[in-house]
């Protein structure tokens, strides 16, 4: 079967590669790590303690929900050609992962014509982890006041009407995007732009935590956090390395600029903020980490470790001054800086890319002006469209829990249950 095939196909066993295969179920674990644990400990340890649990529960369900859906029909629209509305949306000819077949007997395997060396299970669920993570990133804005069953309606909606035709505009090869030529190796747009856009909607529609501004909402337990950080870090080299979907050195490179600009990050972070504050917190540095991690997602795959060290310190100032000053103009109660980290980190990494994209890395030159209107239109449609899904999942359920359920805390409000201790 040639490799250039124009949308999902049946291949011949022995056409697959066993070492990008295995690479890349590796790297699905890893990302899937990412979320569980990660953003559950990441977020988790950030909120205050009446709310860990459900901080956490929203996380894990979630997950669940996300991936019910991906099967259903969130993978077909996102990664198969759409025929006339293809620029926009695919089609429905892998609902329910019909056709993702094995035939042993008969020596073939699904393969996706975005991985043709690896069978479409596999790139299937790799691309489920994606959207998982991505989905679960936005619960940071509105934690601690939002009705359980309202987030789960919000986030099956916000899956197929916002994250899959993003993700078919950038990465299935007949996306208006990908044909305008918009560089986004493992989803500084797809998933950090997006995601930041719709958390900062979320933040201005359920309005401020009470108290907010007034007194000080403490952390319920940092090293929580911390640890969450270190699952996103590690589990990061399968995001950004599994993307290039073949281990190679392509792989092996994302992999490098990854850390690079991951440490980076945090100690451009912890200038800053000792900068304005005189002192560095490990909170910061956990922010600069993921700050770093952010901006190097969409060049991965496009530069060197040069280059890499300038994003991920570029990342580390913006994105402070996004969860600070930004923060501040913006006056949105965005819970743990979704926006002000996963949105300015995305944009700023988005941009570079299109100015410091090595062609003799991946024989593509990239384009600040074409960076420039894909983060324009991910932006801007994230935004209308999640205001959409917000009014429907508020014309069925409402959003916000009552003031008394806010007081007490979801934990024992929403879930009836309590951390120990």
């Amino acid at each position: 079967m040639p490799e250039d095939i124009s949308g999902p196909a049946l291949a011949a066993l022995d056409s697959l590669s066993g070492a990008d295969t295995a690479w890349v179920m590796v790297s699905t674990a890893l990302v899937l790590l990412m979320t569980l644990p990660g953003i559950g400990l990441f977020y988790g340890g950030m909120v205050r303690r009446f709310n860990a649990l459900n901080t956490m529960a929203s996380v894990m369900a979630i997950a669940a929900l996300v991936s019910v859906l991906w099967f259903a029909i969130a993978y077909s629209l996102a990664f198969t050609p759409g025929g006339e509305l293809g620029g926009f949306i695919g089609g429905l000819s892998r609902a329910g992962f019909a056709g993702l077949g094995y035939f042993g007997p008969d020596g073939q395997v699904a393969v996706s014509h975005l991985a043709p060396r690896l069978p479409e299970s596999v790139f299937a669920l790799f691309q489920l982890s994606f959207a998982v993570i991505t989905c679960a990133l936005v619960v940071g804005a509105l934690v601690e006041r939002m009705k359980f069953g309202a987030l789960l309606g919000f986030a099956g909606l916000w899956l197929l009407l916002v994250y899959a035709p993003i993700a078919h505009w950038v990465w299935e090869p007949g996306g208006w995007l990908a044909q305008l030529g918009a560089l986004d190796f493992a989803g500084g747009a797809v998933v950090h732009i997006n995601a930041g856009a719709a958390a900062l909607v979320c933040a201005y529609a359920l309005g401020p935590r009470q108290g907010y501004g007034r007194e000080p909402f403490l952390p319920f337990n940092l090293g929580l956090t911390m640890a969450g950080t270190g699952l996103l870090w590690v589990g990061w080299f399968g995001f950004n390395g599994g993307s290039a979907l073949a281990a190679d050195g392509r792989a092996g490179l994302a992999m490098v600029v990854t850390h690079i600009a991951a440490a980076a990050g945090a100690l451009a972070w912890m200038l800053a903020e000792y900068a304005a504050r005189r002192r560095a917190t490990l909170l910061g540095l956990c922010s600069g980490v993921v700050a770093g991690l952010v901006a190097i997602t969409p060049a991965a795959g496009f530069v060197g470790p040069r280059a890499a060290l300038l994003i991920g310190v570029a990342a580390g100032f913006a994105c402070y001054w996004g969860a600070t000053g930004l923060k501040r103009l913006l006056r949105a109660d965005d819970s743990l800086d979704v926006f002000g980290v996963h949105g300015v980190g995305g944009l700023v990494g988005a941009l570079l890319t299109g100015a410091l994209a090595d062609p003799a890395i991946s024989g593509q030159r990239g384009s600040l002006l074409t960076q420039l209107i894909a983060c324009v239109a991910v932006l801007g449609y994230s935004l209308v469209m999640t205001t959409v899904v917000l009014f429907i999942v508020s014309r069925f359920a409402g959003l916000r829990v009552g003031a008394d359920a806010e007081r007490q805390g979801l934990d024992a409000a929403l879930h009836n249950e309590r951390l120990g201790g």
